[in-house]
């Protein structure tokens, strides 16, 4: 189905959508489906894919027939979890195929059962690493596509898409993924998205003898994408030169809560300490260590202050982190670091704990998603002026930038927050704002206007 053949209207089952509105239809004419393959994050929660399956959960509220695939290991979620019970490219195999002769020769009736999500889990409970300084090869092979060690694996994704699913849109959630792509197109006549949501900082991180030629297969694969989706104007423009993709072929849609249980609101805390927090996974480009100067220097000024740390904390950062707390020792009984909640009620609590949140990152962050829950529970926000963040704070009111890389003037900001009716008054902006533009109904439905605008093959 093209959305285009119908004008300003299209019609979906039980729902007619014409002009922006969401009207009751009589017809059962059309029905879109859509497939969307993300990427499991090795068992710790991933924003990329958190957001993925919020977004998909948006979708299917619109009557939509969405179909969330996970891709080398099952998805782990705070909120229902509305992916595929099926894992492609399963990561134990990926790595053994990558390295073994022997185990990609095998029949795939040998090695299947270690795709399983029950697997998969069981292996990810000990420590795996993400990290991109250790995967460039395993990258490579992933991006050669059928040319590679992974043929069979993409045939497989590829039959499950082309000869189960048959949808009309198949959006990848992260350039890493396209090596199917060049096989997937000479099959499917549907429209192929790309979700582009940070590749850079994975490949970024790469060893240099690897990067150049990972992003030149990168740039191959996308030729068979119709469209690039992106979360903010600025990544649009960064990632469409880090590639070197047509600008002309990106669209922009916002990033989107599921409001259920954000039960936070914007109001006063009599009887507790100014309290600063940080919600993010630990890591370097993250940017705890420049919060930490900045609070030893809101410590100089409001003695009785707190900090509150939180979030998943890779096997690899685990010597940072710990580097991070020891410069925080003469405050030990106001800082405290309480890892990263296991439901999403833990994550509600950590933010109504906090009167004010930074995450100072170092690099130029896509999202943001953890600024929007937030403010989704009235806290302001305090963030450098780069990446997505003047986007955000410029639609929601909610917070104040500050330079990158400033701990004196992050410390400044966040003294500013102290001032209980300033800290109050951005809260109810931002609070606002995320339930206006920012919610799963109005992520979905931009996507929605996203996919009628892209020419289909």
């Amino acid at each position: 189905m093209y959305l285009g053949a119908y004008g300003d209207s299209f019609l979906l089952p039980g729902v007619y959508y014409t002009h922006g509105k969401f009207q009751p239809s009589t017809s059962n004419r059309v029905t879109m489906k859509i497939a969307i393959v993300t990427a499991g994050g090795a068992g710790m929660f991933c924003g990329s894919c958190m957001h993925d399956n919020t977004w998909a959960r948006g979708l299917m509220g619109l009557g939509l027939d969405v179909t969330l695939i996970p891709t080398y290991t099952p998805i782990r979620v705070d909120e229902d979890d509305a992916s595929l019970a099926r894992v492609f490219y399963g990561g134990l195999n990926v790595y053994l195929n990558s390295k073994s002769r022997w185990w990609r020769r095998m029949p795939r009736v040998l090695t299947r059962w270690v795709d399983h999500p029950a697997v998969i889990r069981w292996a990810t409970r000990r420590a795996v690493s993400n990290d991109a300084t250790e995967l460039g090869e395993l990258t490579l092979s992933m991006l050669a596509g059928e040319h590679g060690p992974h043929r069979a694996a993409g045939e497989e994704l590829v039959e499950y898409l082309v000869g189960e699913l048959n949808p009309d849109v198949v959006i990848f959630s992260n350039a890493l993924l396209s090596g199917v792509v060049p096989g997937l197109r000479d099959r499917f006549r549907g429209r192929l998205i790309c979700m582009l949501q940070g590749d850079d900082v994975f490949l970024d991180g790469l060893p240099e003898q690897y990067r150049a030629d990972v992003i030149e297969h990168i740039r191959e694969n996308s030729q068979g994408f119709d469209a690039f989706l992106t979360h903010s104007r600025f990544y649009r423009d960064y990632i469409s030169h880090y590639l070197s993709l047509p600008v002309e072929k990106f669209q922009v849609i916002p990033l989107c809560l599921d409001l259920t249980g954000h039960i936070g609101e914007p109001v006063e805390h009599p009887g507790r300490s100014f309290t600063v927090g940080y919600f993010a996974r630990i890591a370097p480009e993250k940017g705890l260590h420049h919060l930490i100067p900045a609070f030893e220097r809101l410590k100089a000024k409001v003695p009785e202050a707190l900090l509150r740390i939180g979030g998943y904390l890779p096997p690899q950062h685990e010597s940072y982190l710990r580097s991070q707390l020891e410069m925080l020792k003469r405050f030990d009984s106001d800082c405290e670091y309480i890892g990263s909640p296991a439901t999403h009620e833990g994550k509600v609590d950590f933010l109504r704990s906090v009167d004010v949140l930074s995450v100072p990152t170092e690099f130029q962050e896509p999202k943001g998603i953890y600024v929007l829950e937030a403010m989704a529970n009235g806290v302001p926000v305090v963030q450098p002026s780069h990446g997505a963040f003047p986007e955000l704070l410029a639609a929601t009111a909610g917070g104040l930038l500050v330079p990158p890389r400033d701990s004196q003037a992050l410390a400044e900001a966040l003294v500013e927050f102290t001032d209980l009716e300033t800290r109050v008054e951005f809260a109810r902006r931002g609070w606002l704002a995320v339930r206006e533009h920012y919610t799963i109904e109005a992520g979905a439905q931009r996507t929605l206007d996203a996919i009628r605008r892209i020419p289909g093959n």
